[in-house]
């Protein structure tokens, strides 16, 4: 006779996340990630390469005959990363000539936030809690 497992007591706890990208090129979009984005290398074996900055992990993995993510628009932005010292990276990123599709700035919602567009198009926006006048949060 079948018998049910036992469930565990403790609420299951989604410790993190990982981006899967598909890139032309991943030379090309690795170098891109870590020349202009601050990556380093976690992990590579031709196929995939697996970046990381801080505690975000981006997987790249080339699909050469795929629709570049340039050409689906909006729905090119995959990401948006909570930031500390959002100042201080976006006048890095001004620094190394990141392509940015819009400025530094302070939203109405409480984040100062900007985005930019990656060498294969996808769209990745950035931003830091600011205090909310309205609320005082």
């Amino acid at each position: 006779m079948f018998q049910k497992p036992k469930l565990n007591p403790v609420r299951p706890k989604m410790t993190g996340s990982r981006y899967v990208l598909a890139v032309k090129n991943l030379k090309t979009s690795a170098d891109y990630y870590q020349s202009l984005l601050g990556f380093e290398t976690l992990w590579s074996d031709g196929f995939w390469h697996f970046l990381v900055r801080d505690k975000i992990i981006i997987m790249l993995g080339e699909c050469a005959d795929e629709i570049p993510a340039g050409e689906i628009g909006d729905h090119s932005y995959f990401g948006y990363f909570e930031v500390a010292n959002i100042d201080g990276l976006y006048q890095e990123y001004q620094a190394k000539g990141v392509e940015f599709l819009s400025p530094l700035e302070n939203k109405p919602w409480g984040q100062r936030e900007f985005a930019i567009r990656t060498v294969d198009g996808h769209r990745i926006a950035f931003g830091e809690a600011i205090e909310n006048p309205q609320t005082g949060i």
